[in-house]
């Protein structure tokens, strides 16, 4: 069988920065070894497949060692890799099923769109080797179906930190959001970085389900309903966030194709 993959930027439109993540439009379902088995060979954070059914697309994310439930970066590609490649016109909506219920997306000039499930956090005592895993104080810990959400004091101590990832992937999910406001010269709200080697990624570039945590978190704090967000990575990427506290959270990108290949080995 061959197969185009199509190596997308997301939360950016600077090739190279922001969140890779590739695209598989299938024509026929394949079973989820093989799937399993691009994304490892791909060796992105995600890799998603794509597979037309009625007037939806049937969505599913992989990274190299398993299945996803939510990803908003390879959502974000496959909804570029549909308006840019002509499986959808600019003024259609794209409509993804996937095991975490109905997606779209919409094409807003150079932005996409996404709507979200909201993730809410709950207050939680600091676990006792949190601050020693990531190197800094916790101001403040919070839990959610994701993760940990940490708030810390300064930009420079996310920007600056170096957690100790083999343990943090003993901790029971494996997963941390670390939060805080910016500079007050920033142009950004707030900025954040995600760390996940419970899932076998160590720091994730830029991560739209974190941000699905990071609106309701945010808007109790600023009183507001619309933030632009950085994710701190070494890649860097630029998150629009809408939220005005109901069920759904509106995640904005912009995404660039930066690699096309053809599979020719199944």
């Amino acid at each position: 069988m061959n197969q185009t993959i199509t190596q997308v930027d997301t939360f950016t439109n600077i090739p190279f920065k922001g969140n890779p993540a590739a695209v598989c439009v299938l024509e026929t379902s394949q079973p989820d070894d093989w799937m399993q088995k691009i994304a490892q060979e791909m060796n992105l954070s995600e890799t998603a497949f794509l597979i037309k059914q009625n007037d939806k697309y049937n969505l599913r994310w992989f990274t190299p060692s398993l299945e996803v439930l939510l990803c908003g970066h390879g959502t974000l590609a496959s909804a570029h890799v549909l308006w840019s490649e002509g499986h959808l016109s600019p003024d259609e909506e794209a409509e993804f099923a996937t095991k975490s219920g109905i997606l779209t997306a919409k094409l807003q000039g150079d932005w996409i769109e996404l709507n979200f499930p909201v993730n809410h956090s709950q207050a939680i005592a600091t676990p006792a080797e949190l601050n020693d895993i990531l190197g800094v104080e916790c101001q403040a810990v919070y839990l959610n179906s994701l993760g940990y959400l940490v708030e810390v004091a300064s930009e420079d101590l996310v920007r600056e930190m170096q957690p100790n990832f083999q343990q943090m992937k003993m901790l029971p999910l494996g997963k941390v959001i670390v939060t805080t406001l910016t500079d007050s010269s920033s142009d950004y709200d707030f900025i954040s970085r995600f760390f996940a080697p419970g899932v076998g990624i160590n720091e994730d570039p830029v991560t739209g389900s974190a941000h699905c945590c990071l609106a309701p978190f945010w808007r109790n704090r600023l009183n507001k309903d619309e933030f632009l967000a950085y994710q701190a990575s070494n890649r860097g990427g630029i998150v629009k966030v809408r939220y005005i506290g109901d069920d759904r959270v509106f995640l904005a990108g912009q995404a660039i194709t930066v690699m096309r290949g053809e599979l020719i080995r199944s």
